[in-house]
């Protein structure tokens, strides 16, 4: 995983979704396959990216309380935060252009 991505957990998931700056959370399990489809595609995000957004990873499996707190019932799902607040939701696979598309509305 890059070093600009970041494993969030209910310590960390809290501050790290209330920066002014645009913070994308990925709500993923080890056993999904889409979820390990699209790592690569934020992997690619997280370099172009770096210092314009941050990329955080909440495992459903080990923090079911961030999931349902944000309604996840499908993963992947990105949720991508501004302020503390979610700015766009997308759920299932998706290309890395349309990704940019809805992260770089809120840079």
């Amino acid at each position: 995983m890059s070093a600009q991505i970041v494993n969030l957990d209910s310590s960390s998931f809290p501050t790290a979704i209330s920066s002014d700056q645009p913070t994308l959370v990925d709500f993923w399990a080890p056993w999904c396959g889409p979820c390990k489809a699209i790592a690569p595609v934020l992997e690619e995000l997280a370099t172009e990216l770096d210092g314009q957004v941050s990329i955080g990873k909440v495992n459903v499996d080990e923090n079911e309380a961030i999931s349902a707190e944000y309604g996840v019932r499908a993963i992947p799902t990105l949720l991508l935060f501004k302020g503390g607040n979610v700015v766009e939701q997308i759920v299932g696979m998706t290309s890395k252009d349309a990704l940019m598309e809805k992260i770089k509305a809120h840079v």
